[in-house]
């Protein structure tokens, strides 16, 4: 991955834009088609060409569409990389196919990034959102962010216990979720 490539400079670029900057996403889509062409190449196999700059055209587009949805705080290319998956996943199943994308996405990109990293924190983001705010947050920050119960109990102005039993009753909630009980 080459620094203009990079989670920083991808990153930067987004923001840039998000607050208006045309040139800013201008150089943020040419560096996320050059990523793109080669992440599907090495998932597509034998696929045309044409089908290729199909789906990297139907994921530039995606990003476009979703980019409001984009978490300022959170890792642009996770955040990318899952849209480009789904695209991936949607093209297998739309030609009737059952292959399915590859987990990894290479050395090639910056180490510590894996897109089952990506996918499964998607997923929990999706079960938060069930969840009341109040309970979301203590969560993120006790089991997602490593936080101790004392910090997080002190900066959002609830007791101990209380953030002790946000959490359990969140969790189970989750839990219940998850094996269709709500």
């Amino acid at each position: 991955m080459t620094i203009a490539h990079s989670e920083e400079a991808l990153k930067t670029l987004m923001l840039l834009s998000l607050d208006g900057d045309e040139a800013a996403y201008r150089r943020l889509l040419n560096a996320l088609r050059v990523l793109l062409v080669g992440y599907y190449s090495r998932r597509m196999g034998a696929a045309t060409r044409a089908d290729m700059e199909d789906l990297v055209q139907e994921t530039l587009l995606a990003l476009h569409s979703r980019r409001a949805t984009y978490d300022r705080n959170r890792p642009f290319t996770s955040w990318f990389f899952s849209i480009a998956r789904y695209k991936l996943i949607d093209h297998h199943r739309g030609r009737g196919g059952r292959m399915m994308a590859e987990v990894e996405l290479g050395e090639d990109f910056e180490s510590g990034f894996s897109e089952d990293a990506v996918t499964a924190r998607m997923d929990v983001e999706r079960l938060l959102d069930s969840l009341p705010a109040k309970q979301q947050e203590i969560i993120r920050q006790v089991k997602l962010e490593g936080q101790s119960v004392a910090d997080t109990a002190s900066r959002t102005g609830q007791s101990e216990s209380a953030v002790k039993v946000g959490i359990h009753r969140g969790l189970k909630a989750l839990a219940e979720k998850l094996r269709g009980e709500t």
